[in-house]
């Protein structure tokens, strides 16, 4: 029989920005309510599923964050090895950033919208020096050591997502599983859709209907080769984890 690798995902739970239904990107937006109690789900679930988690990656972002903190401490792992990189953000959403879905899908239409959050390799409008949140993300002290200002993106598609998100997949992610460890990533919806879609050989029409809940963990057991030996597995029931990936579905739709 293959050697299996386990490996465990989770979106983070809601933020105040996904509450608010604004593009958040590399905002550093706060757990909502909702998330933080999301969060404490996630956990409750991990603890029950029998799983033993030996090493954490998560992106630099304080909802990702927060939300792999109360999961550590949930199944009484409050010092695991955590690892934090800004190749886990999530995807920059540019001039986008801030913005109200459903009043940006009323403006360009919910196609444009669509295309912008959904679409493979067309990226949303450039976040220029004179944006709002510009300044607050650029010189944010956190990237100090990377990305360099030449790397530091304006704006991403999901393909520029994928393009910097798998290289700390198999340089940092892969050699744990391989050492035996459970790992379990703490990330956003578009640096996990790219794992995804890496792990299922998705095509990139594929990737864009894939919706991935915030707060509920999924499991993948890998072989040697890194190749899942079954499909995704949602440590949740089946409603609610459909219910939730309705509900990002339909984010950038009008109001």
């Amino acid at each position: 029989m293959a050697a299996k690798y386990t490996l465990i995902m989770v979106r983070h739970g809601e933020s105040e920005w996904n509450q608010q239904n604004l593009f958040c990107g590399w905002y550093d937006s706060l757990l909502s309510e909702k998330g933080e109690q999301e969060a404490k789900t996630a956990a409750e679930a991990l603890a029950n599923s029998g799983l033993t988690i030996d090493v954490a990656h998560t992106s630099v972002l304080t909802r990702a964050n927060k939300t792999l903190e109360s999961i550590l401490q949930g199944i009484g792992k409050p010092d695991l090895e955590v690892k934090k990189t800004w190749r886990l953000n999530e995807r920059h959403y540019g001039g986008l950033t801030g913005m109200n879905k459903s009043e940006t899908a009323e403006k360009y239409g919910e196609e444009q919208v669509k295309i912008w959050r959904r679409s493979f390799d067309v990226p949303p409008p450039p976040m220029e020096p004179d944006h709002p949140y510009y300044n607050e993300i650029v010189n944010d002290p956190r990237y100090a050591d990377g990305p360099s200002k030449e790397e530091f993106p304006m704006f991403e598609s999901l393909k520029l997502t994928i393009d910097r998100t798998l290289p700390y997949w198999k340089e940092h992610i892969i050699p744990d599983l391989l050492a035996g460890k459970t790992v379990i990533i703490a990330a956003h919806g578009n640096s996990l859709r790219g794992i995804v879609k890496h792990l299922d050989r998705m095509s990139d029409e594929e990737i864009m209907g894939l919706n991935l809940p915030t707060g509920i963990p999924f499991v993948y057991e890998l072989d040697a080769c890194m190749h899942p030996v079954a499909p995704m597995r949602f440590l949740g029931d089946e409603e609610t984890v459909k219910k939730a990936m309705e509900e990002v579905a339909n984010q950038g739709k009008k109001k």
